[in-house]
């Protein structure tokens, strides 16, 4: 065991400095991803369904809603603003898009998805809208722009993703849209202040108690027919955590992340009840993910530009604490959520939920 701890760490240390060439890491990724699957099979339909309910169960136990909000921000949504864009679309959408036939450009795949989003969540001119764990502004700007009429809310934990926003929405001319910066585990929103639409894209997975996060939304909506919507990606059969000692990806990428199964929002209809969810095969995130890498091995002067501010400002190794902002890291991350056995076991599930009266 001590020495396979060893060669991951050599293994980890020669990815850090960009040494290990793309083919490589994705036969190793892919081996990843089996051990995972294997590690999550109990051997039979009987037994894999004994632990979703014993996992559920324990969901429900749990007595915060995120564990380690900080680290979302230390490994994601405080990574330089310039930086995170120099690998994304035109939207700056952090989250998948949408290929119905696989050869849309990574803009006509943002849009796509966007577009999907507004129709599945009933959107239309004139509402109140959260977009709760907002990102760097894809939607909120899109709907700001889309709806002039409806008053928009972003909600993000980020100072920096605040300060992209804000300018983006100056520049162009928009007063219909309010980011507030707040930790969902503790913000709550004035009495006066409720929402038609909360619509929520890739925040979940940083959750770890959705019992308790439904029920503090539920009383953010306005009537009957007011509407949450979350997009999630999740495994197609079983939820797990990511857990401490579980390697490279929970340790500097996800801490306290959270992979649902498809069906697993089924489970907490307290106050909320589920009236519809559609799910999206891995293979758009697959393709999203692999647009995210051209366009960061093209702008790979970006990439070095912070390796550098990385060393003057004596940072330690960025696989102990912001490996995400060294290519060779997001290279990595890349392959793992779009390998083949990956899309073929997971993908996204996008629900809408209503609030019970």
């Amino acid at each position: 065991m001590a020495v396979t701890d060893s060669i991951l760490e050599i293994g980890y240390d020669l990815l850090d400095k960009g040494l290990i060439p793309d083919f490589i890491l994705r036969r190793a990724i892919r081996a990843v991803i089996r051990h995972r699957l294997r590690k999550i099979d109990h051997g039979s339909l009987e037994a894999n369904h004994a632990v979703k309910m014993d996992w559920i169960a324990g969901v429900k136990a749990r007595k915060t809603i995120a564990d380690v909000p900080e680290k979302a921000n230390e490994q994601h949504y405080e990574v330089s603003t310039d930086f995170i864009l120099s690998t994304l679309g035109p939207h700056a959408k952090y989250s998948s898009c949408l290929y119905p036939t696989g050869k849309e450009t990574l803009e006509e795949a943002e849009i796509l998805m966007l577009e999907s989003y507004c129709e599945k969540a009933q959107l239309e001119d004139g509402l109140d809208i959260l977009d709760l764990g907002c990102g760097w502004g894809s939607l909120s700007l899109y709907l700001a722009q889309k709806y002039p009429n409806s008053r928009i809310v972003g909600l993000s934990n980020s100072t920096t993703q605040k300060a992209h926003i804000d300018a983006t929405a100056k520049s162009r001319g928009f007063t219909n849209l309010e980011i507030i910066t707040a930790d969902v585990n503790t913000h709550e929103f004035d009495e006066t202040r409720r929402f038609d639409r909360i619509i929520s894209i890739g925040m979940f997975e940083h959750m770890r108690n959705y019992q308790v996060l439904l029920r503090k939304i539920s009383t953010w909506l306005k009537s009957q027919e007011s509407l949450l919507f979350i997009d999630i990606f999740c495994h197609v059969t079983t939820p797990y955590y990511y857990e401490e000692g579980d390697g490279w990806m929970t340790k500097n990428f996800f801490s306290g992340g959270t992979m649902p199964s498809l069906d697993m929002f089924a489970y907490f209809q307290d106050d909320l009840t589920l009236i519809k969810s559609w799910y999206l095969s891995g293979v758009n995130y697959s393709r999203t993910l692999e647009d995210w890498l051209k366009i960061q091995d093209k702008n790979g002067k970006v990439s070095k530009n912070f390796e550098m501010t990385r060393k003057r400002k004596e940072m330690i190794p960025l696989k102990r604490r912001k490996p995400f902002i060294d290519s060779e890291s997001f290279t990595w991350h890349v392959p793992s959520c779009s390998g083949r056995t990956e899309a073929k076991n997971g993908g996204s599930v996008i629900i809408c939920f209503v609030r019970k009266w």
